[in-house]
Order: C-alpha cells, then sequence, then structure tokens
C-alpha cells in the first residue's frame, strides 16, 4: 500500500528555501533543465514537506505528485541521464536561477520513512564492504560489489548482515 500510493511522487532534495518560492515553476525550470516537458496538467500537487530531523540545516524538501508513474520515472531516468551527461557539474541550484551559493540538488523516487532508514543503512553498510553501487528501482534497494557482480536485492536489515 506504502508503494502504492506513492507511484506518482517524486522528491526533490536540497533545493534553497526562499519566502516567495513558487514550487512549480521552479519544478518547471527543473525539468526544462533536463529535458522533460511538463505541462500544468500533469502536476497534481508541489510542496514543500516537513523533515524528518528537525535539527538538520537542510532545507525541506519537495514533494510533487505527477499525473502517472510513467512521469515519474521519465523525470527520474532524465535526471540521471543528465547527471551522467553532465558530470562535472550536476544539476544544481543555478540551474535553476537561484540565487546565493550554487548547492547541489537530489532527486529520488519518494520513499516511505522505513525505506529511507533501511536506504541509509544500505549505503553505509556498502560504504564499509567495499560495494561500489547502491540504487533504487521502483521502491526496492539494490547492491552491488562491482562491475561484473549480480544484484543483490536488499528487504530488511538481516539482508544487510549477509553481505
Amino acid at each position: 500500500m506504502e508503494k502504492i500510493s506513492r507511484s506518482c511522487n517524486l522528491e526533490i532534495q536540497a533545493v534553497p528555501e526562499n519566502l516567495n518560492e513558487n514550487l512549480i515553476s521552479l519544478l518547471k525550470k527543473l525539468c526544462e533543465t533536463i529535458k522533460v516537458p511538463l505541462e500544468d496538467i500533469q502536476i497534481q500537487a508541489c510542496r514543500r514537506v516537513a523533515k524528518m530531523n528537525r535539527s538538520s540545516k537542510r532545507p525541506r524538501n519537495i514533494l510533487v505528485t505527477v499525473s502517472s508513474p510513467r512521469l515519474r520515472d521519465t523525470i527520474l531516468s532524465s535526471y540521471m541521464r543528465y547527471n551522467k551527461a553532465h558530470a562535472k557539474e550536476p544539476l544544481n541550484s543555478s540551474h535553476l536561477d537561484l540565487q546565493g551559493e550554487s548547492c547541489r540538488i537530489y532527486m529520488a523516487e519518494h520513499f516511505s520513512p522505513e525505506c529511507k532508514i533501511l536506504h541509509l543503512k544500505t549505503r553505509q553498510t556498502a560504504s564499509e564492504k567495499n560495494y561500489k553501487y547502491v540504487w533504487v528501482k521502483y521502491g526496492r534497494i539494490y547492491v552491488r560489489k562491482d562491475d561484473h557482480s549480480g544484484a543483490i536485492l536488499i528487504k530488511n536489515e538481516d539482508n544487510l548482515v549477509r553481505l
């Protein structure tokens, strides 16, 4: 149920907050930058959400609900392709014409709090055990030791112990 209810959502992280910001315009500028055409009718909601860790200095995340899971996946894959093609200068606040110091912007599927915690623990464990890749696809977390090994699905913390 958690995954299905979030299937049209994406989360944009580390976008500097501004008192008079227009999140729809910001989203459209972001999509223009990564070359994804986006019409107003395809945006069902766009809002800032509360922080999981209130003491964090990072800006609140932007939660976007689009019209279909396919559009969400198109936006996410275009974001990944953009960052891969522009490895020296991945998507950042200057691409969105935001004032202030340039900071990198991240985009991901919208996870449940439990999945976010498991993803964090997976990244930490993978780093400790020298795994090269950690990624999430359709709400599932995967790791891979190197370019020649197979993907391992991480369903829970017990799977991390076995890495």
